[in-house]
């Protein structure tokens, strides 16, 4: 992986994306990954440790030090200015590569950066449809389809600071689909690995095969077979089933590992949602083939599948 910083024996790898696009997925198939490197007999990736090596960026724990305060007390201002030094001490603490979850925008929030290049290695960033997005997300956050297409557009959008299940988050700052698709993969860089979620669904070998690359985990065929199928969509939804799976919001009734599937907006979404979701963001779908044909729309109406 070619560093975003001179410094490449320490620092941050991020794994973006915009929520309900993969990430999840991605994290378990390293995780899995490397768990069969470090022990060729491992069997399982665990949901509820997944993040064992790495964190999670929006973690509030080591924001009081650079605040002088707790997080519930802090501006949103104030928040936006200590993110970058919160990143700094994670990545000079760990004093190695990092896997940082984020669906932050890699953009500016009150002037700072939501993502501190200056000790970023790269990243790999999971782009998915919308249309399915919007179901995903619908579901996941207990909404209707119809406000979760207007969130999606919302520009700037984020979530402020929440404790659940006895953890403090700091807020976060996705924008809309097209503010964060846009912010990641707009200017191209050979640090970060830009990933259909599709692909990963219709194309599983060779696509995990360009992550663990990408990450210079180099596995052999038979630990990237292994490594994919410990990620099975399948098997993370029957841990979940059997276990629960802790990052499942409080708030969320339908299961966090639900179906897995591309396309499900041809069963789901009206003509009209379909619509307004293009329109939204025609320019970010064009450039990554998710612009449906118009008998596709139709289809939806003339099979009478179009409502939510």
């Amino acid at each position: 992986m070619i560093p975003f910083s001179d410094n490449n024996s320490k620092g941050i790898v991020w794994i973006a994306s915009y929520p309900r696009s993969g990430n999840t997925w991605t994290r378990a198939f390293l995780n899995g990954l490397f768990k069969i490197q470090q022990d060729s007999t491992s069997g399982e990736v665990d949901i509820n440790r997944i993040d064992e090596g790495s964190l999670v960026e929006d973690a509030a724990a080591l924001y009081p030090r650079f605040l002088r305060k707790p997080v519930s007390a802090a501006s949103p201002a104030e928040i936006a200015a200590a993110r970058p030094r919160v990143q700094a001490a994670l990545a000079e603490a760990a004093g190695r590569p990092i896997y940082l979850k984020t669906h932050n925008a890699n953009a500016l929030d009150h002037g700072s950066p939501l993502i501190n290049m200056g000790v970023s290695l790269g990243a790999i960033y999971i782009v998915r449809n919308p249309l399915d997005v919007a179901i995903s997300y619908a579901h996941f956050s207990n909404a209707p389809i119809d406000q979760v297409i207007d969130r999606m557009a919302m520009s700037g959008w984020g979530m402020e600071s929440v404790r659940e299940k006895g953890l403090e988050r700091v807020r976060v700052v996705m924008g809309s689909w097209s503010e964060n698709v846009a912010s990641w993969t707009a200017r191209p860089h050979p640090a970060v690995l830009v990933v259909r979620y599709e692909d990963m669904v219709s194309k599983p070998n060779a696509t995990f095969a360009r992550i663990a690359r990408h990450v210079q985990a180099n596995p052999s065929v038979e630990h990237l077979r292994r490594a994919i199928a410990m990620s099975d969509f399948g098997r993370l939804r029957a841990q979940e089933e059997a276990a629960g799976f802790n990052e499942k919001p409080a708030k969320s009734v339908a299961p966090f590992f639900r179906e897995g599937r591309a396309g499900q907006w041809r069963e789901v979404l009206s003509p009209e949602q379909v619509s307004r979701i293009v329109s939204a963001h025609r320019p970010l779908m064009k450039r990554f083939d998710y612009v449906p044909r118009q008998s596709d729309i139709l289809s939806t109406r003339r099979t009478g599948r179009s409502r939510a």
